[in-house]
């Protein structure tokens, strides 16, 4: 006998698994009217059981309208969520396609993200550790296509390379005599950031030395002169930090030298991202560039392939580089000069009439 495959889950299963009324399901899942505590947890665990997902979106999968992907970050603050959105909606334009983009640290599959599933034909998403558990983006993935932004080697990951570059750029630091290393940025908090400190503590492994514990703060401009003041203000001061990101190097580097130490005499200081402030700091930051912009493009072509071929990916991750500037004691490099600040001045301007 042969079975056939069962389809996508109604409102009706979800009612009939909750124990209550499809007008409840639905006034539960829209967030709509008032409903008891413990009805709304029953709804949301049948709906999750079953992988239901509101109508809308299952008649935009069934018809193949591909016209909306969609996106789902943490926050929009800083150079790096700028890059990724910018190279995101360019790709996803380049096919015809809008972009629905969605900026949640709302725990499990919110409203707002059910929402969002509703009225795109795939999603990308980055989510940071405890937002979203492996199966709830597992039940969404059986849904929709789905990629996972720096989500390391996952079968539905696109990412980029931490842990090679992160142990080199620490032995670049030992090889200018630096060891007593400190690592600034808490792993826990985004995948990447334990990545580039595994490669951190690997260095260490491999010539000998044990590597301390991080310092724990997050990725902005005031969690860096945060960590300045504290380091200022203890006794001994370490001779290099490697920095989760450049918005923490930068800050940092900043307050250390209006404490008036010198950099690199005093410390070496290092970030990740290579933005643009990095290039003209004095002296300039040694930093890991990664392509941002690639990862977002990447990501919205890819679902495009997904949802108009079915062709699923393979795990992608995407090489990072060193860039060494002077801030880790290497010889400064001056970037290189416009073509107005080549051409000499005389040529610059009229010759006045004799």
């Amino acid at each position: 006998m042969t079975g056939t495959r069962p389809g996508p889950a109604t409102i009706y299963a979800v009612a009939e698994r909750a124990g209550v009324s499809i007008a409840t399901v639905s006034r539960v899942l829209q967030g709509a009217g008032r409903v008891a505590e413990a009805t709304r947890e029953k709804v949301f665990a049948a709906a999750r059981s079953l992988d239901y997902l509101p109508r809308g979106s299952a008649r935009a999968l069934a018809a193949k309208k591909h016209e909306a992907v969609g996106l789902m970050l943490p926050e929009l603050t800083g150079p790096y969520f700028a890059e990724l959105l910018v190279g995101f909606e360019s790709a996803a334009a380049g096919f015809g396609l809008s972009v629905a983009l969605l900026m949640t640290d709302e725990p499990g599959l919110s409203r707002p993200l059910r929402q969002l599933v509703a009225r795109v034909d795939g999603l990308a998403v980055m989510a940071r550790p405890g937002h979203l558990a492996g199966e709830e983006l597992d039940s969404l993935a059986r849904r929709l296509p789905l990629v996972r932004l720096a989500a390391g080697v996952h079968a539905d990951a696109i990412s980029t390379e931490n842990i090679g570059s992160a142990r080199e750029l620490t032995e670049h630091l030992f090889g200018h005599g630096r060891r007593r290393l400190v690592f600034v940025g808490d792993p826990a908090l985004a995948l990447d950031a334990a990545e580039r400190y595994a490669g951190f503590v690997a260095a260490h492994d491999a010539a000998g030395l044990a590597a301390p514990e991080p310092v724990r703060v997050g990725f902005s401009e005031e969690d860096g002169r945060r960590v300045a003041h504290q380091l200022l203000k203890q006794g001994q001061l370490p001779d290099g930090l490697v920095c989760v990101n450049d918005e923490v190097a930068v800050a940092l580097l900043d307050e250390l030298q209006r404490a008036g130490l010198a950099i690199p005499d005093d410390l070496a200081v290092t970030g990740w991202d290579d933005v643009m402030t990095a290039r003209y700091t004095r002296p300039g930051l040694t930093s890991v560039a990664q392509p941002v912009r690639e990862l977002g493009s990447v990501a919205a072509t890819t679902l495009h392939r997904w949802v108009t071929t079915g062709e699923r990916h393979a795990p992608t991750i995407l090489p990072t580089r060193i860039v060494l500037r002077g801030s880790c004691g290497c010889p400064e490099a001056r970037p290189p000069a416009t073509r107005s600040q080549r051409m000499p001045v005389r040529q610059t301007l009229k010759e006045e009439p004799k």
